[in-house]
């Protein structure tokens, strides 16, 4: 039986075995979490070119901006992360252009450990007009 205090061959104690083993962890979640909000981003960014795109089409309204986002999001961001999401859309009839915005708000997986993420992404299509 071992006790308290004993050495492996290359002198580490098993408590700074544990404490090195739980330290690395700790940082792969952190990279894990830091990759999963890359990929939020890009799928937010993806729904609001969308939106726009769609929104942009020669007679489409707001709602069909919204509803593109909507279903990008839905496909690709679902679940609690897709959750922080805000995304709206705005036709500005004078200089014709759709506008989708998202406003998003990402929850660390640790509290305390892993910071929350926040951003706005804005992207426009100017609209079709009859020739």
């Amino acid at each position: 039986m071992r006790r308290p205090g004993w050495r492996d061959e290359h002198g580490m104690t098993t408590a700074q075995y544990v404490a090195a083993t739980a330290f690395s962890l700790l940082v792969f979640v952190m990279l894990a979490n830091f990759i999963v909000f890359l990929y939020a981003r890009g799928v937010v960014r993806a729904a609001v070119d969308e939106g726009a795109r769609a929104g942009g089409r020669f007679g489409a309204s707001e709602a069909e901006c919204e509803s593109r986002a909507d279903d990008v999001l839905g496909d690709l961001l679902g679940g609690g992360l897709g959750s922080g999401v805000d995304l709206s859309c705005r036709d500005d009839g004078g200089d014709e252009v759709m506008r989708a915005h998202a406003e998003v708000v990402l929850r660390g997986w640790i509290p305390g450990l892993t910071p929350d993420w926040s951003f706005t992404l804005e992207a426009q299509s100017v609209k079709e007009r009859t020739p």
